[in-house]
């Protein structure tokens, strides 16, 4: 078949291990991001099968309806909400997306991030390299709050390390969440205006979903203290557009740890929080690290390898079965 993988910033699909299962196959990877539909689809012409990483690229209608050779989208993760599958369905493109990842990945991340703000980390590497020596004070995790917006896999990793470390830790979401968290030992808030206005560090760990999208209101941002953080290694879209930015100019909350933006990748700098001082910012490193890329890419190449095989495995949409 003909394979092409999208968005390998790196340029790391063809060091992993799993690159050697498509052997035998015509691969032809991408490192940059093309967002126009047109020219998407004019790359991804001669594909049978399209390697997706993340969602980091979009994959509509107008891309799928141009390629009438393409078979097959294997998809890294479960996500999906940015592949038109109704639309691969109606040309008889199968979808196959499966495996969970790795969980730890971004917790670690997360933590860098608070870490890194509380301490002010890069700034005092930036004034150190120019040549001056302890410009901030930081401030300690140890009895401090930490709020835990979504108690699943991520965010009770990242509250284990907060207790570890011994902050008050303080779990709201919904009320499976907020279950999972009473029953791993863990407080939950007595109303939403209390778990923004008393949390010093606030971590965000919902998916993307239409039930989520602009979740957090600037409303709830200013309920924040002067001093409180506030990190997202989740979704930028969780937040409502814009607010982040303009309750940082606010001053409430007086910080923020980013790790995702509404629009990826985020060329010359093209992004309001990364011209402020109070906001650490990183390129959505989340899961990027190696031995999540193996797993994540593994399970991508072992859906192209089934269906080449005839037996396609985590298809989302049966339908489309046949329709080629």
């Amino acid at each position: 078949m003909k394979i092409a993988v999208i968005d390998d910033y790196q340029d790391a699909f063809r060091t992993l291990k799993c690159y050697a299962r498509l052997k035998g196959h015509d691969v032809i990877v991408y490192n940059d991001t093309e967002k126009d539909p047109v020219r998407l689809a004019e790359r991804l012409k001669d594909a049978e099968a399209v390697l997706l990483t993340q969602q980091r690229s979009r994959f509509p209608s107008a891309v799928i309806e141009r390629l009438p050779k393409l078979r097959l989208v294997s998809q890294t993760g479960r996500a999906t909400a940015h592949i038109d599958v109704e639309a691969c369905t109606r040309h008889g493109v199968m979808v196959s997306a499966g495996g969970a990842g790795r969980s730890h990945t971004t917790a670690e991340l997360t933590w860098g991030l608070i870490l890194a703000a509380l301490r002010h980390i890069p700034y005092e590497v930036k004034r150190l390299r120019e040549g001056h020596w302890q410009s901030t004070i930081g401030t300690a995790v140890q009895g401090r709050t930490l709020g835990i917006y979504a108690f699943g896999k991520i965010g009770g990793l990242v509250a284990g390390v907060g207790r570890a470390f011994s902050a008050r830790v303080v779990c709201w979401g919904r009320e499976r969440s907020t279950a999972r968290a009473r029953e791993a030992g863990y407080e939950v808030a007595a109303s939403r205006e209390s778990f923004f206005g008393e949390s010093d560090i606030v971590s965000l760990h919902l998916p993307l979903i239409n039930e989520t999208r602009g979740i957090v209101t600037r409303k709830d941002l200013d309920r924040m203290k002067p001093t409180a953080l506030i990190v997202n290694t989740s979704r930028a879209g969780i937040i409502a557009e814009g607010a982040l930015a303009d309750a940082l100019k606010a001053g409430r909350p007086g910080f923020a740890a980013v790790d995702v933006f509404e629009d990826e990748p985020v060329i010359g700098a093209a992004h309001p929080l990364l011209k402020m001082d109070n906001a650490v910012c990183t390129p959505h490193l989340g899961y990027v690290e190696h031995d999540s890329y193996e797993a994540y890419y593994g399970d991508a190449v072992e859906q192209i390898v089934a269906y080449a095989q005839g037996k396609p495995i985590n298809v989302v949409n049966p339908e489309a079965l046949g329709k080629k």
